[in-house]
């Protein structure tokens, strides 16, 4: 059991047709396409279209197909289905039971994840432990966000921030007992006294997303370098070894701040988020595909993936590919 790690297959993701570039906002709201870039790096995102609405279930379907078929895995090879979203498609049954029900993955697990826009990595941390402790072999995870449903559109401060998408990842068991690939070590902690920085209620009317950006922007930062400190820690390695960072893709200042503070050049940072704004859980597994079909993954790649949302959820993993 000792020598088992898990390793990521494959990648797929989703994301809907609709476009909103940030003309859009300038026809109603006091702002521009140069605030909105200046600011936040995003010069358009996907959003659901509201004539032909998609769940987080149906997004999230989707990005598995294209992950498992690139892995070339089976929907009876499919051992668990762990899906990390906070625009779930019911309180429940679970997101996961909807992907699982669908992709037909018989006898699979299947639950959610809540931890905001760490949710991803959240859920790569316990998928990897269950493999490493032989409770399953093959794991889908799968980030999936509607979060257009959640925002108010009059408010400036996030409607021009957030996209809707898709991810997943087919982690399987490695058992050649290399040590030197796949999941090495993953660091998750969270402070839930920072819970009313970024929020988004579960009852009432006014049930909108809201967040104190100036705020969450700083302890973003922080939390974030503090995570990838301990995690690489944690292996033996050192920061300069690591040959990509893919963080969630926030903001762009959010990702050059963090990438400054802990001297790590821009080059070995992925970042896409002007073309899809933050979708949250699926903003990870967005940017490892780019990163994937760019070539710059490859047999041995060091990644160091990092997340942090509300909660506050903090979480970071290394990976050699």
């Amino acid at each position: 059991m000792g020598n088992i790690k898990s390793r990521i297959l494959s990648v797929g993701t989703y994301v809907p047709d609709k476009v909103l570039t940030n003309k859009y906002f300038e026809s109603y709201l006091d702002t521009s396409d140069e605030w909105i870039m200046t600011r936040t790096g995003i010069r358009e995102r996907r959003i659901v279209d509201p004539d032909n609405p998609m769940t987080a279930a149906d997004m999230g379907c989707r990005a598995a197909l294209v992950a498992m078929e690139k892995a070339k895995v089976k929907a009876e090879e499919i051992d668990g289905v762990i899906v990390a979203t906070f625009t779930p498609d019911n309180f429940f049954p679970s997101t996961a039971c909807r992907i699982q029900a669908d992709l037909e993955c018989k006898d699979a697990f299947a639950f959610d994840i809540s931890a905001a826009c760490a949710g991803f990595v959240y859920a790569l941390t316990v998928a990897n432990n269950m493999i490493v402790s032989g409770q399953a072999k093959t794991i889908l995870v799968v980030g999936s966000e509607v979060i257009s449903k959640t925002l108010d559109w009059n408010d400036r401060g996030t409607c021009i921030l957030f996209g809707d998408g898709a991810g997943a990842v087919v982690l399987q068991a490695d058992e050649s007992g290399r040590s030197d690939r796949g999941i090495l070590t993953c660091h998750l902690s969270s402070d839930g006294t920072m819970g009313d920085l970024l929020i988004l209620p579960a009852w009432g009317d006014e049930r909108f997303l809201s967040m104190k950006g100036n705020e969450v922007f700083k302890h973003a930062v922080r939390c974030m370098a503090d995570s990838i400190y301990k995690v690489i820690d944690k292996t033996g390695m050192k920061l300069e070894d690591m040959d990509l960072l893919i963080p969630h893709q926030a903001n762009i200042r959010i990702i050059q701040a963090l990438a400054n503070q802990m001297g790590i050049p821009m080059e070995k940072v992925i970042a896409n988020l002007d073309k899809y704004g933050n979708t949250s859980s699926a903003s990870v597994p967005l940017a490892l595909e780019e990163a994937w079909m760019d070539g710059r993954i490859k047999d041995g790649t060091k990644i160091v993936f990092v997340g942090v949302g509300g909660g506050f959820t903090v979480g970071s993993v290394v990976c050699v590919m």
